[in-house]
Formats: C-alpha cells, sequence, structure tokens
C-alpha cells in the first residue's frame, strides 16, 4: 500500500502506518530525585537514546493520579500526573523535547475501568440513587447471595465484588479495586471522551487503548459459556488460571463497542492523531482486531497476542497467523510486538540464542504493519529472576509459584554497568536491578559495533531506508519447515527468507533479477538462484 499522505493541524495523519514504537514503562525508565522509581524528567533526560535508536514514537504507560495497586493502570484521576512521576509541567516538558527530536508521544488511556478510588466511583457507591449511580456496572446478587453470574476476574476469582453500601455486586475484571466503567450509560462515554481531548489540547499524537474489547459487558450479564480443554490457550492468561476455562463471550468483546470508537475515532481525526488497542482474547483476537480497525473510522491499530504467546513464534505460526489475518481483516492495520510489560521477555520466554535473537529483530522490523519494542528490548534483556520477596505485582503473588507475575520484565533500565543499580536511581530501587543486566547495560554496547543495541539500530535504519517494508503490501507467507519467506511490494520489491530453525535449510529466489540487500544486518547473499541460509540465517534481496 502507497504511502497516502494527509496533513491535518500540521501533522501527517498517517504517521503511525509503519511506525516503530517505542513502549517505555515509568516507574522502570529512569528516576531523576533519587525516590527508586522512575519518572517523566527521568524519560525526558533519556529520550536521545531513543531517538538514537531510530524510533519514530513512545508510547508512555500510565503516570496518572493512581494508588497503585496495579502500578497506574488503576486510575483515580485521568487528566493529572501522580506526584510519583511529576507534574502536568514535567509532561510538557516531556512533549517539548520529544517534539524536538522528532518523536511522537503516545499515552495509555485505561477507560475500560478506574481505581476504586476515582471520585466517579466513590460517589457512584455511595447509593443506587445519585448522580454517578450508574457509571459503574452494579448487579444485584442472585437469591441465595452469589454473584449474578460466572464471570471471572482474569486476577483471579469472581469478578464480582459485593459493596455493602449499595448491597450489589460490582464488576471488576482485574482486581477488585479496579471497578469496570458501565459505558451503556452515555455520560460515561462524554466523559471518558472528555479525557481524551484533554490530552490531545495538550499535545499528543496517539493513545495505546488498554484492554481496548473490555469496554462494554452484556448488558444482559448472561454467564459465560465453559471451554472444553483442548480449546484452552495461555496466551493472555498463564494456563493455572481458571479464567481460560471460559469461552469469554459476554463479560467482553461486546458489539456496542463498535460505535463507541467511532465516537472515539471523530475526536482524534481533527489532531491527526492515532490509536492502537490491546485486544486481549485467547479465541478470537485477530477477529476482534479486524472488526475494530476496519472501514477508517474506528481505530487505526490493535495489537493481539499472536506474537505475545509463550510459544515460540515458528515459520509455521507465522504462516498461520498472517493467513488468519489475511482471511478476516485484507485490509487491517496490525500492530506487532514480541515482548510489553505484561509478558515475559522474548528472549527467555522463546529461549533465544544470540543469533536466534538477532533474526528475530530483522523478521520484526520486515513484517507488514507498526511495531513495537518495549524498553530494554534493545539491549537483548533477558526476564529478570525476580524472588518472591522481592515481587510487587499482586498478578504474580496470587499465582506464584506457577506464575511468577510481570516483574521479572519490568525491572529498571539498565544504562550503565559500574552502579548497582545500572545508572537507573542513586537510591533504592522499586525492583531490584540484576547483574544480568548490568552486562547488557546501554554504556556497554553503545560504543561496540557488533552489540545487539547497534544491530537494533542497523535494523531500524534498514526498516526506514525500504518504503516497502514501512508501507507496503506483504505477499502470502510461505511456510517451508523452519523456513518462512514472503514478499514485501511497494515503490521497491523486497524478498525476505528467514531461517527459524536450528538447521540449515536452502531456497529458490523468485524469478527475476535480485541484488543483495541488509549485509550490515549479517544478511546471506543468494548464489545464482538459490540461497543457503544456515542457523538463524537470514536473506534480503531487493528486485532489481
Amino acid at each position: 500500500m502507497a504511502k497516502q499522505e494527509q496533513i491535518v493541524m500540521g501533522v501527517d495523519a498517517n504517521w503511525w502506518r509503519g511506525a516503530v514504537i517505542y513502549q517505555i514503562y515509568p516507574r522502570s525508565y529512569q528516576d531523576s530525585n533519587g525516590d527508586g522509581i522512575g519518572d517523566l524528567k527521568g524519560i525526558t533526560q533519556r529520550l536521545d537514546h531513543i531517538a538514537s535508536l531510530g524510533a519514530d514514537a513512545i508510547w508512555i504507560s500510565p503516570f496518572f493520579t493512581s494508588p497503585m495497586k496495579d502500578f497506574g493502570y488503576d486510575v483515580s484521576d485521568y487528566c493529572d500526573v501522580d506526584p510519583m512521576f511529576g507534574t502536568l509541567s514535567d509532561f510538557d516538558a516531556l512533549m517539548a523535547r520529544a517534539n524536538e527530536l522528532g518523536l511522537k508521544v503516545m499515552i495509555d488511556l485505561v477507560l475500560s475501568h478506574t481505581s476504586d478510588q476515582h471520585p466517579w466511583f466513590k460517589e457512584s457507591r455511595k447509593d443506587r440513587t445519585n448522580p454517578r449511580a450508574d457509571w459503574y456496572v452494579w448487579a444485584e446478587p442472585k437469591p441465595d447471595g452469589t454473584p449474578p453470574n460466572n464471570w471471572l476476574a482474569i486476577f483471579g476469582g469472581s469478578s464480582w465484588h459485593w459493596d455493602a453500601r449499595r448491597e450489589q455486586y460490582y464488576l471488576h475484571n482485574f482486581l477488585t479495586s479496579q471497578p469496570d466503567l458501565n459505558l451503556h450509560h452515555e455520560p460515561v462515554q462524554e466523559a471518558l471522551l472528555d479525557v481524551v481531548r484533554f490530552w490531545l489540547e495538550r499535545g499528543v499524537h496517539g493513545f495505546r487503548l488498554d484492554t481496548i474489547n473490555f469496554y462494554f459487558a452484556d448488558k444482559y450479564l448472561r454467564d459465560n459459556p465453559s471451554l472444553p480443554k483442548e480449546l484452552r490457550n495461555d496466551s493472555i492468561a498463564p494456563g493455572v488460571n481458571p479464567y481460560n476455562h471460559q469461552l469469554h463471550l459476554f463479560d467482553k468483546n461486546q458489539p456496542e463497542n463498535l460505535e463507541f470508537l467511532k465516537k472515539f475515532r471523530a475526536v482524534l481525526d481533527p489532531f491527526g492523531a492515532a490509536a492502537v488497542g490491546e485486544v486481549g482474547d485467547a479465541q478470537r483476537g485477530l477477529e476482534i482486531m479486524a472488526e475494530y480497525t476496519s472501514g477508517g473510522d474506528k481505530v487505526q491499530m490493535c495489537y493481539p497476542f499472536e506474537m505475545l504467546q509463550p510459544k515460540r513464534l515458528t515459520a509455521e505460526l507465522l504462516q498461520d497467523t498472517f493467513a488468519r489475518m489475511n482471511a478476516v481483516a485484507p485490509d487491517a492495520w496490525p500492530c506487532w510486538a514480541y515482548s510489553n510489560h505484561d509478558t515475559v521477555r522474548h528472549i527467555t520466554r522463546w529461549e533465544l540464542s544470540d543469533a536466534a535473537a538477532r533474526t528475530y529483530t530483522v523478521l520484526l522490523m520486515c513484517l507488514r504493519g507498526s511495531l513495537c519494542l518495549y524498553q530494554g528490548e534493545e539491549l537483548g534483556l533477558p526476564e529478570a529472576d525476580i524472588d518472591f520477596e522481592e515481587l510487587q505485582d499482586p498478578y504474580g503473588i496470587e499465582f506464584w509459584p506457577e506464575f511468577k507475575g510481570r516483574d521479572g520484565a519490568r525491572t529498571p533500565m539498565a544504562w550503565v554497568t559500574d552502579n548497582a543499580n545500572g545508572g537507573f536511581s542513586e537510591g533504592n530501587p522499586w525492583l531490584p536491578v540484576k547483574a544480568p543486566h548490568l552486562n547488557r547495560a546501554v554504556g556497554a554496547q553503545d560504543a561496540d559495533p557488533a552489540s545487539m543495541l547497534n544491530h537494533y539500530r542497523r535494523a531500524l535504519a534498514f526498516r526506514r531506508a525500504h518504503e516497502a517494508l514501512r508501507y507496503g503490501d506483504l505477499t502470502a507467507l510461505v511456510a517451508t519447515g523452519d523456513l518462512a519467506s514472503f514478499r514485501r511490494m511497494g515503490e521497491e520489491e523486497i524478498f525476505c527468507a528467514f531461517n527459524l530453525g536450528t538447521e540449515q535449510a536452502r531456497i529458490g529466489l523468485p524469478e527475476g533479477p535480485w541484488e543483495a540487500i541488509g549485509g550490515e544486518l549479517g544478511a546471506t547473499a543468494a548464489i545464482g538462484n538459490e540461497v543457503t541460509l544456515g542457523p538463524w540465517g537470514f536473506c534480503l534481496m531487493r528486485k532489481g
């Protein structure tokens, strides 16, 4: 697909298409005041690192006012900065520096639920007649006093919590301290859209939408059906979590969401802003992505969990993912990621060698869609090994030891090697910086041409240099054993072949004259019309 230019308020409204978005977990990026917790000033200090990487945008996980029961994903004020992270002036300074560096800024909006400390919920729970009585999902108990239905929370147990003030249950898909908003109630939608306007007027370029498919629950509160064991997977919740025992037909993925997303998009468009939605569904992620990105009047991008799940991305899985996506959403623009703040880092999750990690990096840069990189991914950081006594994540504490939670992916960024805290903080960090990360710090890799950091820099530069990789079509992806091959078609044509295995593989080139590219990334050149790829080898050829 050729790049389409649309200028809105001086902004290319298609800046997101093909963009590389760098995710920042603010608690763990850089602490500027020695309290052991990262903050907005710290992010501003380190934006040059992200610019040197070649990213197009940053996505900052929540920094809003919050009691931090779920580390910012439980919001008590959508339009202010938690003092832990700084002030609105600090955010404005961050925006100004990002603009100087040519980086777009996306922020993380949690619109499905708030903290139970939000003024909206405090009022809603007072009684059944107050002005915000219907702002959250309240329901009567069954005659025997049990919850209204069988819905389960991702963080464990029933998704219903009894409130003695109203003598009703309220819905929470995550922690009990995260009550779900009732978006069936129009004033709730308008209040959330006002939040969107607040940040757009402050200059943000877009949003990452947390749990985008959780905004509406079935208004009839019907039970979810059970899911046979052979159909379960652990792509969005660990296998030990009973959440996987249900087919989530009614507690999320409701059709009313489509109309709300149209309203949301209408707010974005005058600003040239973009959004990427997180689709958390183990059975229908790609189909939901198709619905939410269709028609050009909802969100621009979604990311499903196909590349974030525990099972390693093989050639066969890659082929299956793109075949399914093309079947249900040929025009959808996905946003791919291997790691984020909710998953085990992919280096560890997939047990990757250095060579394998480098190949997966190049593969990601060659896929059709936009991309998210998670902080520290560019350093080749493995998952940190966190002891139970060091855990902060309530999810991990609940399901330990079979599931160790998300803290291992959330430990502070390592900037230098000659500091016990990796240059992250002069104080005691909220999570420890582990020794294996110190050895991979930015300072240890920055000047080494052969480092993983500089491999990422070259890979991003390669993607930026070839418009077909950023904006072009992708031909049918073919898997032959461990070998995945495809072509990207735009103003130029690029043939890509990746050996995602430990055995040698051969592949013939498509008809036509081809020239080798990507040598700076370690690509293998063809000999004649055939290329032999060693373990984790890859070939990149441009049609002459």
